[in-house]
């Protein structure tokens, strides 16, 4: 299993701009974000993201971070 597998979080902003009717360009442009760094976000395959970053994120989709992110412990190492 890769590594980034091993930790357990997922990431939910496809379904959250799908809710929102809102594309990924269209977030980078309203966050201050390039869309690669939002895309590597979406794919789950960031390694950290920062507080400032979620806030915005958050801000702008009009949710909580526990939208944006989930844990499942079976994933987990």
């Amino acid at each position: 299993m890769a590594e980034e597998e091993l930790h357990g979080i997922r990431i939910h902003l496809d379904q959250l701009l799908a809710e929102r009717g809102m594309t990924l360009t269209e977030l980078s442009a309203r966050v201050g974000i390039t869309v690669v760094n939002l895309s590597v976000l979406k794919n789950g395959r960031a390694k950290a993201i920062r507080f400032s970053t979620l806030s915005r994120i958050c801000e702008v989709l009009q949710c909580q971070p526990g939208d944006l992110i989930s844990h499942d412990p079976d994933v987990s190492a």
